[in-house]
């Protein structure tokens, strides 16, 4: 009996240890769309603190993955913020869309998003100009 408590215990001790992690269980695909909602909602939210105004440029980026391809749409936003928070930010939510797109065979229409042609200053606000 003594001999065998110790592998009773290393069995345990690996059910454990490997043991499904609920973070680590698939999501479905309204809990991915909520998450998708949420990263959305945080980047635009930054990009709308942003001023502009003298020493401060206005810029756009790419934003969101369409399962034919391209950016959904171009966020414009100022240097007032932390553009390289924002950026990564962005970076991670169109990978995150790409993939959720793939995933769950989302279809879209395959028009595409033409980026702005500039963009301006008015009243302390970033504007695109198409």
């Amino acid at each position: 009996m003594k001999k065998f408590l110790p592998l009773v215990f290393i069995v345990c001790l690996s059910l454990v240890a490997f043991q499904c992690d609920e973070d680590e269980r698939a999501l479905t695909q309204e809990e991915e769309q909520t998450k998708l909602d949420n990263m959305k909602t945080e980047i635009e939210r930054l990009a709308n603190t942003s001023t502009c105004g003298d020493n401060i440029t206005c810029k756009f980026i790419a934003f969101g993955s369409k399962p034919c391809g391209g950016p959904w749409t171009y966020l414009v936003y100022s240097t007032s913020i932390d553009t390289n928070k924002l950026e990564d930010l962005v970076e991670v939510y169109n990978q995150y869309e790409q993939d959720f797109n793939i995933n769950w065979s989302i279809a879209s229409d395959c028009a595409v998003t033409t980026p702005p042609t500039s963009v301006e200053c008015e009243n302390n606000i970033c504007i695109a100009i198409y």
